[in-house]
Formats: structure tokens, sequence, C-alpha cells
């Protein structure tokens, strides 16, 4: 089996297997959802977007920002709500409203200045050393800035400094942020913190899950990140190609 086929067959994979997961899952819990139906089928909706940008990411197409913008939009929305409601997800709402949505833009317009090999794929290319130590740096100051200034706003009622809703938090969110940077500056290095963020979701969502069985929203989720974690790990192995450095253009 060639790469080319390996890859088609992999997206085809990810995109028809989270399809079915979240058009089944979502049938299983309508009946039960009552008054958060709506909640469920918008979730339901972003979770289809937000694949659809995942596989094209990791394939170094720039459409990915048009869905990534109906995804980072909707599931903004749905943590909020989920705040609200007294669980996890502030951190991640305030992220995809004020951040994430508008380098959806940024993203779009880098990688066009960039250009894209014969495949179609952006010129990919890798951080320095000297940038890999910055950015772990900025990793562990922001998440400790993070941390800090989300433990304020808490509604969770736990007591001591270290919370597990806050952690569930911030971890995302600081991945999120860097994540993001790197991708819309089309740097390999992106995909480890991607594979960070979906671990991190997981937990968060299960988190949820555990303590609303109820949650209809929260089992989308699940599916829709553990189907990232897949595609993540894909990506990471496409870009190390991509960002060769025989094919990348380090401008």
């Amino acid at each position: 089996m060639t790469e080319k086929s390996f890859n088609k067959g992999l997206n085809l994979f990810l995109l028809a297997g989270m399809t079915i997961a979240v058009i089944v899952a979502t049938v299983l819990r309508l009946p039960s959802a009552q008054e958060g139906r709506i909640l469920l089928l918008v979730s339901a909706f972003s979770s289809l977007m937000g694949i659809l940008s995942a596989v094209c990411s990791a394939n170094g197409l720039i459409i990915t920002f048009l869905f990534g913008l109906l995804d980072v939009s909707l599931y903004g929305l749905v943590c909020l709500l989920n705040w609200k409601d007294g669980g996890a997800g502030l951190g991640n709402a305030l992220l995809h409203f004020v951040y994430f949505v508008p380098m959806q833009f940024v993203g779009f317009f880098q990688w066009r200045r960039r250009g894209h090999s014969e495949e179609g794929a952006v010129h990919a290319r890798r951080l320095t050393p000297k940038g890999r130590a910055l950015t772990g740096a900025a990793f562990i100051a922001a998440g400790i800035v993070s941390y800090l200034l989300l433990l304020h706003f808490d509604r969770s009622g736990a007591e001591g400094f270290w919370r597990w809703t806050v952690l569930l938090d911030v971890l995302p969110l600081v991945c999120n942020i860097i994540g993001q940077i790197l991708l819309s500056a089309a740097y390999m290095e992106q995909w480890i913190f991607w594979i960070g963020v979906n671990i991190f979701s997981l937990a968060m969502w299960g988190a949820t899950l555990k303590d609303s069985p109820d949650s209809s929203y929260a089992v989308i989720y699940l599916i829709k990140y553990a189907f990232y974690l897949v595609n993540s790990c894909n990506g990471l192995r496409i870009w190390l190609a991509l960002s060769a450095p025989e094919r990348s253009l380090d401008k």
C-alpha cells in the first residue's frame, strides 16, 4: 500500500466513522435530551465541521480554516452553556470566542502567503532548537497564568489551591493557544499540542459525563475528541514529511 492510498483510506475512515458515530449518538440521545435537544444538534453539527477541519489540516489543505470557523464558533457556545450549568468549560469558551475565531482568518492569510506544493499542501516548516525551547517556556508560563486567572472564576465549589475542574480547563486552553499559533504559521510541532488538546479534552468531557450522566452533548464530544486524537497522530506523521528540510520553504 502506498502512502497516498493509506492517507486516503484513513481520511475516509475518520470522516465516515465520525459521521456515523455522531449520527448514532445523536439519535440515541435525542429522546432523553428533553430541553437540551437543540444544544445536542448544535454539538453534532459542530463535531462534523470539526472533523472536516481536522482532516484537512492534517493534510495541509487551506480549506481547513472554513470548516474550523464553523466548528470553533459553535463549540465555544456549547462550552459556555456547559460552564453555566456548573461544569468545566469556561476556559475553552473564552478561548474559542476571543482567540480561536479570529485566528481562523489569520491562519488562512498566512497559509496563502506561504503557498503550497504540487499536491496542494501548504509548505510546512519546523521550529529551530531555540524555537522549541521558547515554545516550551511559553507553555509553562501561560499555564501558570491561566490557572491563576481561571481559579478566580471557578464556581465548582471545590476548596484548596489545586482544583481538578480548573486544571481540565487550563491544559487544553494552553495547548490550544500554542497549537493554533503554530498551525497558523505552518509549523510541524503544532501536532504535539493538538495531541495534548485531545487527551485533555477527553478527560474534561469524561468528567462532565461522569458528573452528569444525562449530558447528551458530552457523549458527542467524547466521540469527537477520540477521532481527533487519531487524526492528530496521523497529522504528526504527515507533517514530519511535509516539513522535511528538502521540501519546506523556511521563510
